[in-house]
Formats: structure tokens, sequence, C-alpha cells
């Protein structure tokens, strides 16, 4: 019986350095003899975004050089009649390529404090309790729909039928723009029915009471005079598409 203890030892001795040769092979076919850590030295997926944004934002513009050139091009004599011209004009402001004017407002959506901490009878807030989220921001725009805003610009962006108002951590993308907060909506219409819309939508109410109870950003601010540009990047619809 006392033969027996060592072996097993010896067995097991063995086990553990079959298994550690098995994991260093596997450690080696899946790293080809390179550091299986990455070097911070290498390009970075927040660097890369904000490489991309600033990227989109030069071809914004310069797609917004050759509208203007087209525009320019198309407002010399074509042939077509003054009702054509002013229906044409009709669409492009209902496209959103159009600027527009006007009386308005702008919803400024805020994080938290980084200190926040409750309001008397709330409990304790967690992270996502303190900052702004794709479906707040979404909230503000359809209710600034809802109450006949005639143009709608997020930051410095005009929106148009196929915008998507999407958020990526505590981060906005908007037209392969990145945008951090406080975020901006600018709306023109008849200020009394914005603030009325923003004040019945049952999204935003839900939002006051993190506004009041963890101090998120909110604010209301009526502009007698504003000014949206046209939209001026790509109208054209992006899909995917099955690989041949």
């Amino acid at each position: 019986m006392r033969a027996v203890r060592p072996r097993t030892g010896r067995l097991l001795t063995a086990g553990i350095f079959a298994l550690a040769g098995l994991i260093f092979v596997t450690s080696f076919n899946t790293a080809r003899g390179t550091n299986l850590r990455t070097d911070d030295s290498l390009l970075k997926l927040s660097d890369l975004i904000q490489e991309r944004s600033t990227k989109n934002g030069g071809l914004d513009e310069d797609t917004a050089a050759l509208r203007d050139e087209v525009h320019a091009l198309a407002d010399r004599d074509d042939g077509s009649t003054r009702a054509e011209d002013q229906r044409l004009a009709e669409l492009e402001r209902a496209a959103g390529t159009k600027k527009v004017s006007g009386r308005g407002l702008t919803v400024t959506l805020d994080d938290a404090p980084p200190d926040a901490t409750a309001a008397p009878g709330y409990p304790e807030p967690q992270a996502n309790d303190l900052v702004i989220h794709q479906q707040d921001l979404q909230a503000v725009v359809n209710a600034l729909w809802q109450g006949g805003a005639r143009g709608i610009q997020v930051m410095d962006q005009r929106l148009i039928s196929t915008s998507a108002v999407r958020c990526v951590g505590n981060t906005l993308i908007l037209q392969g723009r990145v945008y951090s907060p406080p975020y901006k909506i600018t709306a023109v219409g008849d200020q009394g029915r914005l603030e009325k819309a923003l004040a019945a939508a049952p999204a935003l109410r839900n939002y006051q009471l993190y506004v009041k109870a963890y101090g998120l950003g909110w604010k209301v601010d009526e502009r007698e005079a504003v000014t949206l540009p046209g939209y001026s990047g790509t109208v054209d619809l992006q899909h995917a598409k099955p690989v041949e």
C-alpha cells in the first residue's frame, strides 16, 4: 500500500507537465510567434472612429460644394415653367436639402455630473442612469416633428427622411460623424406647438424624472431667428449586397 501513493504522485506530476505542454503549443499556434498582447501604439478603435469622422466631415463639405455647382447650373434657363420651378423648390424644402429660416427653439441634453448623487427619495444611480441614451435623443426629435417642425438640425447636421440617430456608448453617430455631449437639437417652427409637443411626449416625461433625480441636463431655449442649412450629404441609399 505504501508504493501506491508515490506512483499516483508521479502520474499526477506527469499529467500536469503534459497539460502545460499542450497549453504552450496551443498558445504558440494561436499567436504564431507574436505577442498576444496588443501594443498601445497600435491603432485604437477610438482613434479610428475620430479619423473617419473627420474624413466624413471633409467629404460632406466637398459634396456641398458640388451640390452648389449643380444648383447653379440648374438655375440657368432650362426651359422649365414657373410652376415646375416652384414645385421643385417645394420638394427640396420637404427633402431637407434647402435651408429653412424662422423662429424656433434649441433643446440641449447633457450627461449628469461625474459626482452626481441621487436626490432625496430616489435610489442611488447606476451608470446608465447618468448618461444620455439614443432613446432620449430620438424622443426629442420625434416630439419636434410631432409639433410641426419645418426642419430639424442635430448638432451641426440637418436631418432628412433617411437620417438615423444612433448612440454607441456615450457618443452619437449621425450620418458618419461622431459627437459627444452636450447634444443640441434645433428646430424651426411654431414655438408654442414645439414646446407643447415636448411636454406631452411620454418618453420625455420619463426623462424629466431622471433630470430631477440625478441631474441629467435639460434646457430649452427659444430662438427668435434661426437658419438651418440644407442637408449637403449624399442621398444615395446604401444597403447590404450578397457576396457573389
